[in-house]
């Protein structure tokens, strides 16, 4: 008997917007207990793509496929009891509900009992670190545990893929290389498949095992991290977008993408 190849894979994907074409026959492949990357400039189709892969966007054309499992038109609540999860770049916590109840609530919303989703959500929080911030109002956090507990809700019972859209945002350097922390032991403690959707190139250089590139609804580029500095592919798409910010977070050895 075959083995079921373990990674969540979309094959030439298309998607359009009132005739305007937000990605062009894309195809990528996440595979299970590794880190992925997804840059690109600002526009160029990611949160779309993560929004395809989970069930929030129907594509036009393609197929996504699930360890093998053909998933394309699952709704995203399905989808996410079939072990898919995200993380949206706004958090959308409820603010009015302690820490511990917006885990709990996501607990409960994938099947278990309200004394598994309890256990559930204190074990993640312990995970991560975030404990002591069980009882205070998700509307009174700061930006940065925002995130975590974004996180947290979303590795609640485990999935099998966890799509992360610009979780770094607005964070400092040392917040950052905590966040690399923890996708790192998502990945290799719990052999999520994560895919990391970042404009903190670094993060993504120093995190991922291979690269995706998006740039106007098409992936220009594929690859680990040094091919991904030296390509002139990659160098092309963010000059005179986001030159400042990211030629620095690539320059190796004196030279720059």
């Amino acid at each position: 008997m075959a083995s079921v190849q373990l990674d969540l894979i979309a094959q030439n994907i298309s998607v359009q917007f009132e005739g305007l074409k937000a990605l062009s026959n894309v195809s990528l492949a996440i595979p299970r207990g590794s880190i992925t990357g997804l840059i690109g400039p600002n526009g160029a189709g990611k949160t779309t793509l993560i929004n395809v892969l989970t069930g929030f966007q129907q594509a036009g054309h393609g197929t996504i496929a699930l360890e093998g499992e053909t998933i394309k038109g699952i709704s995203a609540h399905k989808l996410r009891h079939k072990g898919v999860a995200r993380t949206f770049q706004s958090g959308r916590l409820f603010r009015e509900l302690p820490i511990v109840d917006n885990l709990e609530v996501t607990g409960v919303g994938l099947g278990l009992s309200r004394r598994e989703a309890l256990a559930e959500a204190e074990h993640v929080m312990d995970w991560l670190g975030i404990a002591h911030l069980a009882n205070t109002l998700a509307g009174a956090l700061p930006y940065t545990d925002e995130r975590r507990v974004a996180i947290g809700r979303a590795i609640m019972c485990k999935p099998r893929y966890l799509l992360l859209d610009e979780p770094a945002a607005g964070m400092s350097e040392h917040e950052s290389h905590e966040l690399a922390s923890i996708i790192r032991r998502i990945a290799s403690e719990f052999g999520i498949g994560v895919l990391l959707i970042e404009h903190n190139i670094g993060l993504v250089l120093e995190l991922c095992e291979r690269i995706f590139v998006l740039d106007s609804g098409e992936i220009i580029e594929v690859g680990p991290p040094a091919q991904i500095r030296s390509s002139d592919a990659v160098r092309h798409a963010y000059m005179g977008t986001q030159h400042d910010e990211v030629i620095p977070a690539l320059a190796v050895d004196g030279a720059t993408v």
